[in-house]
């Protein structure tokens, strides 16, 4: 373990080009990341292909331990890595924030490392024998966000790694300390070139994206960057797997309790401070507790403090970026035009510092009002009213995304039935968003293809081949 700053001086470089990244809460310098060219890029890629063939021979039982034995090192370091991560992204230390989610990335290391894969037998009835075997790919090139820079980058590293493959990170533009911070502590327990970060602009993603060394490539981000990626892989046929926007619906059944619920509706819509592709983003609530669900909902929101993330105090934080409040601001004002109720917020304090969107319920709202339409991504969240359930799933399934939703209902039968009538990945059942390592991942429609976590998850990082005989 080391200590903060010399952790921070450890991923600073001391020569060639640098971006000076601040604090989203006060402006303030966090520190200097490096701008690697394409050159650096090249090297990466192949320091990686010449890593690989071993770390792929080392069988699963190896790999997992040095997967476990990398979990112990963020763990030595969670403290250092979780104030650097809320210093850049802005999320503060406690709640459902930065130490949770440097939490995570030891979790999900040490579930990769210990979920079981075994080849398949298919076929065995004495004249035939099938084999299904799960192979490396060989290079993996892994573009995260800036909204959870290290637990999505740990969800892209961790299997790639558990099933032989070596790994080139490019980190958001936004949030690349953490990334390289996470990535360097990751690196005590690693082949030296099996995992590099290579950190820049967008000309680095696409590189990576189109390079023909590498095999398969993960990203989690916005649509249409997603389809760019799925447009630069079309001549080396890539693996893709791609976590896209999502503009996740809720559904509240008219026999939920709305107090019962309430804690459970914020902290699906306003995790990292709304900051979350899986966050719930629209919310459909029956007319005859629509009225109920507002009032507790605001009560909720209310009372959960927003401001620096090195508060101990605080649960919520800024938004990481200008271009994200613009965006959020823009969309909260639109509504208010339009003859949206502001039931909270809406009023950001133009003298406060940093990227500070004060948190916001809009109630009777239209399904059309592009603060519905759109995802926000923000701490504001709109509160349609629906006559009836029916009308509830048709609004709900009338967007091209569909990474997650949820049903909230006093009756889990019910809520199961109305759950399979959504469009979506994922639809959790009185809660929103609650992934887990062991349970498959994944997006619907325009949210992307291909599944993360869990056995799925390992399998997505390979290349499968049948042994027939």
């Amino acid at each position: 373990m080391e200590t903060y700053d010399a952790l921070l001086a450890s991923i600073t470089p001391t020569s060639g080009p640098t971006k000076t990244i601040q604090d989203p809460a006060t402006g303030e310098t966090v520190g200097e990341a490096p701008i690697h060219t394409l050159v650096d890029l090249e090297q990466a890629i192949s320091d990686a292909q010449a890593t690989q063939p071993a770390w792929a021979a080392l069988g699963h039982a190896a790999r997992s331990a040095a997967l476990l034995k990398a979990a112990d090192a963020v763990e030595r370091s969670a403290e250092e890595l979780a104030r650097l991560l809320s210093r850049e992204q802005g999320k503060p230390l406690n709640g459902p924030n930065a130490r949770f989610e440097v939490g995570a990335c030891a979790a999900w290391l040490r579930a990769a490392a210990t979920t079981p894969l075994e080849p398949e037998t298919l076929v065995d009835d004495g004249e035939t024998y099938a084999e299904l075997h799960y192979k490396p790919v060989g290079v993996v090139g892994a573009i995260g966000p800036w909204n959870w820079p290290m637990m999505i980058t740990t969800w892209q590293i961790a299997p790639a790694l558990r099933m032989g493959n070596a790994v080139v990170v490019k980190p958001s533009e936004y949030t690349p300390l953490s990334v390289l911070a996470l990535v360097k502590v990751l690196n005590e327990e690693l082949p030296e070139g099996l995992l590099t970060a290579v950190s820049g602009g967008r000309e680095l993603g696409a590189r990576l994206a189109g390079h023909p060394a590498v095999g398969k490539v993960m990203f989690t981000g916005s649509t249409a960057t997603g389809k760019a990626i799925i447009k630069s892989s079309a001549d080396t046929v890539k693996r893709l797997t791609l976590e896209l926007g999502g503009n996740d619906a809720g559904i509240v059944l008219p026999d939920a309790d709305p107090q019962a619920i309430a804690e459970g509706l914020f902290w699906g819509a306003f995790i990292n401070t709304g900051q979350t592709c899986a966050a719930l983003k629209r919310l459909y609530v029956h007319t005859d507790i629509y009225d109920a669900v507002c009032e507790e909902l605001t009560k909720v929101a209310a009372a959960m403090p927003m401001g620096n993330g090195l508060d101990e105090n605080n649960v919520l934080g800024p938004l990481q970026n200008k271009a994200q409040y613009d965006v959020v601001a823009h969309l909260v004002e639109a509504a208010r035009e339009s003859g949206a109720q502001i039931l909270l917020g809406g009023n950001p304090d133009p003298n406060q510092p940093g990227y500070f969107y004060p948190t916001t319920l809009v109630a009777d709202i239209d399904n059309n009002n592009p603060l519905v339409a759109e995802e926000q991504f923000g701490p504001a969240l709109p509160i349609i009213r629906c006559a009836t359930v029916d009308e509830a799933i048709e609004k709900a399934n009338a967007l091209d995304v569909g990474l997650g939703a949820s049903v909230w209902s006093a009756n889990r039968e019910a809520a199961r039935e109305v759950a399979a009538r959504i469009e979506a990945g994922t639809v959790w059942i009185n809660k929103h968003g609650a992934v887990d390592p062991r349970v498959p991942f994944g997006g619907a429609k325009q949210s992307g293809y291909g599944l993360e976590f869990g056995v799925e998850g390992l399998k997505s990082l390979s290349v499968p081949q049948v042994i027939n005989g």
